[in-house]
């Protein structure tokens, strides 16, 4: 069957888009991209839906390209042709690095901008003078430019993207995208492309749409039980935290992890917690720059972290959730202080493409079955395999029991397997946990949270320009630093032999490992080397060795004359 297959270089693609291919190591399309192509090149409307992780940027972006690369054979003049919406900030960038890697031998013939990001539109309008021939943003941000008429496209486009097209009326892009619709031509290529097939994508469908081509891929919206094991484990709050924290400091938990919780307190709670032990962690959430967020996924993809702790807002999702909740006239002042601060265009389960992620571990249960297929949907990316476990508390059941029913496996079974850890064999880190959580303070978060954010803004804004000018420096920066504001307390970090339990001992030789480590440390000295004396054989010791015959010749000298 795979010699059957669709390759890139039998759809009619340009030279120079098939060398950029072969670059990315793509030795032959994914199921969407095989089937989308060359729909897209013939012309046709598309609606695709395929799991994620399964190629969606580049099913459209391959086929965006080709036409633009086509067109601009017959048409000289420079015109943006192709407009891509997605939900979120992130998306937004990694979407322009994609097409950026997929132009790297036709960059003049095809540009690209971002306009997403929370820059001033006077800022952003010099690049849309130069009119790229490709503009991604989120709705919102491309309706600003529309009316502010930075941006003109009701004469020049001919092809329109939908990413993520789920999220876009959950994101509150509903009013926003149907005022954009009022800029647009009347004749223009569309491709809706999805994770899931909701009533909001349906609305979509009739709104951009015309006789589309229907793809639905994948039965499953999720990888198989052979590429993805999920695992679920039902333990209540100051479990989550000991079982963290055994699976981290033991290295049970290996590769690089997400880990989702459900709020930006618990966000800081979890990170302190974690800096007790010595463990580092990076911060993802709607309060940092979008630069720093960006700059952290970019790292996080090159490997410099392992750990990222991120935070899936519902409030984010339902923006007017929040204002519908009951509450007092202080209540209500600091709701509107924290939506002030937090990003409603924010998203890292969704869309965002983490690389080579082993697991996700939901520390706080979704709250929908669409945000767990998109937390777990981050890991077992097109064909490598991963591992999702959910801590489940007692009030979480009824979510656990809704994510069950939606995916059940091809015989019925449940594709959730109960993660077998007997919990009381770490009873004896139970204390340790407890005195790292008396030093987690409700006052220490808030302060974590402050330093972090004036950090972030620091390194986001005010030392943009330096580092626009020194990139290496910009590489260095880290994300995962200490932020202390808790007491931390050194005896924390290590872990006594005999708190492991027996069954774990043959995997995890701590006392062997810190033996090899001292033995690395004594043969790498560093700086002046004192050498001991009483090691030194008789002869090289040269107090011991040194002879003085000074005083001998001077009185044979004497003598003489």
């Amino acid at each position: 069957m795979a010699a059957e297959r669709l390759q890139f270089h039998e759809m009619g693609l340009d030279d120079r888009l098939l060398k950029a291919v072969a670059d990315l190591g793509w030795s032959q399309p994914t199921l969407i991209q095989e089937k989308a192509v060359p729909l897209a090149l013939e012309g046709k409307d598309l609606l695709a839906r395929a799991r994620t992780g399964s190629g969606k940027t580049a099913a459209y972006a391959i086929p965006v390209i080709q036409r633009i690369l086509a067109s601009k054979q017959s048409v000289r003049e420079q015109d943006v042709r192709a407009l891509i919406l997605v939900p979120t900030k992130e998306l937004g960038h990694q979407v322009q690095t994609m097409i950026r890697q997929l132009t790297a031998f036709c960059s003049r013939d095809v540009r690209v901008a971002d306009i997403s990001r929370k820059a001033d539109l006077s800022a952003q309008r010099p690049i849309l003078m130069e009119k790229p021939d490709v503009v991604v943003g989120t709705p919102s941000r491309v309706l600003a430019h529309l009316n502010a008429q930075n941006l003109v496209l009701h004469s020049s486009l001919e092809m329109l993207v939908v990413d993520e097209a789920d999220l876009l009326f959950s994101f509150g892009f509903e009013a926003d995208l149907k005022n954009l619709l009022c800029h647009l031509p009347k004749i223009y290529q569309s491709f809706l492309m999805s994770a899931t097939l909701t009533e909001d994508v349906q609305a979509l469908k009739e709104l951009l749409l015309h006789n589309p081509v229907i793809l639905k891929l994948q039965g499953s919206q999720l990888p198989d039980s052979n590429q993805l094991q999920q695992y679920s484990i039902k333990c209540e709050e100051e479990d989550k935290f000991l079982l963290i924290y055994t699976l981290l400091r033991l290295q049970l938990v290996q590769g690089k992890t997400l880990l989702f919780v459900g709020a930006v307190d618990r966000c800081y709670r979890l990170k302190l917690f974690l800096e007790q032990f010595g463990i580092p962690a990076c911060v993802l959430n709607s309060e940092l720059p979008v630069h720093s967020r960006c700059h952290i996924i970019s790292q996080f993809n090159r490997g410099l972290y392992d750990y990222i702790i991120a935070t899936d807002e519902q409030s984010l999702a339902d923006p007017g959730a929040a204002a519908q909740t009951p509450a007092g006239k202080g209540k209500k002042k600091s709701a509107e202080k924290q939506g002030k601060t937090k990003d409603k265009e924010y998203g890292v389960s969704r869309g965002v493409d983490f690389q080579n992620v082993a697991n996700v571990i939901n520390f706080d249960f979704p709250p929908t079955v669409e945000s767990y297929i998109h937390r777990v949907g981050r890991t077992a990316r097109a064909d490598n395999p991963g591992t999702a476990l959910s801590f489940i508390s007692h009030t979480e059941l009824g979510l656990l029991s809704e994510v069950e029913e939606a995916l059940t496996g091809d015989h019925g079974d449940s594709v959730l397997k109960p993660y077998k850890f007997k919990m009381d064999e770490i009873e004896g880190f139970r204390y340790r946990c407890r005195d790292a959580m008396r030093s987690v303070t409700k006052q220490a978060v808030k302060e974590a949270r402050l330093k972090e954010i004036k950090q972030e803004l620091l390194n986001s804004e005010k030392l943009k320009t330096y580092f626009e000018d020194n990139p290496r420096d910009l590489q260095l920066l880290r994300h995962d630093k200490e932020l202390h504001p808790a007491v931390v307390k050194p005896h924390l970090k290590n872990v006594p032999e005999y708190l492991v339990p027996e069954t774990l001992r043959s995997v995890v030789s701590l006392s062997g490992r810190r033996k090899r480590k001292r033995m690395r440390e004594k043969s790498k000295p560093e700086g002046v080397v004192k050498t001991s004396f009483k090691k030194n054989i008789r002869g090289t010791n040269p107090l011991k060795s040194f002879r003085y015959t000074g005083g001998k010749s001077r009185k044979g000298k004497a003598g003489q004359s």
